[in-house]
């Protein structure tokens, strides 16, 4: 049975990297399992290269600390100013013995009243909780899920992400090998 390693403690994270594989590859049964891994970017990403950077660096991470796993996943969560406004995403990053994927998920605007927080250091997560009332709501639904009113939840929302990763995985004649450090 393949195993997973996904750069993070975070269960919902790990959850969404378990679906979107089971969802590639529905005949194929994976483990998963979660290892808390340093992204070598800022704790609240505020570019996109900095959010895809802190993915490729989660996922390399836990390469080097599990090497004995067949997939190792980075997901990230940033932000970027665009057009005077706060935009929300997340990259996710897949890497395979022979083969790796990145992918990024949609992306929704903030709130201003979170957008402020993010924007004077405070982590998107903590600004929600604040705004929301909430407790440590990115190991639940997070923005995505408090802002559409879980509609789509953080772990659909990365789950698609996952998905779209794998596609070099699922494909790999159309796709050259390619590695990703």
């Amino acid at each position: 049975m393949p195993a997973l390693v996904v750069a993070s403690a975070n269960p919902v994270k790990i959850q969404a990297v378990l679906a979107g594989f089971q969802r590639m590859f529905p005949a194929q049964a994976f483990t998963a399992r979660g290892l808390p891994a340093e992204s070598g970017v800022s704790h609240q990403p505020m570019t996109d290269a900095e959010t895809r950077q802190g993915a490729r660096n989660r996922a390399a991470a836990a390469r080097r600390a599990a090497p004995e796993a067949d997939f190792w996943a980075g997901v990230e969560g940033g932000c970027e100013a665009l057009d005077g406004q706060l935009a929300c995403f997340a990259w996710v990053v897949i890497l395979g013995r022979a083969q790796s994927g990145e992918s990024r998920t949609g992306l929704f605007f903030l709130p201003e009243a979170v957008a402020g927080l993010v924007r004077q250091g405070v982590e998107l997560g903590a600004a929600d909780d604040q705004v929301f009332g909430r407790v440590n709501s990115k190991q639940g639904n997070g923005a995505v899920g408090l802002l559409t009113g879980d509609v789509i939840d953080r772990l659909a929302y990365y789950e698609h992400a996952v998905a779209l990763a794998l596609v070099p995985f699922k494909n790999p004649a159309l796709y050259p090998v390619i590695s990703i450090e």
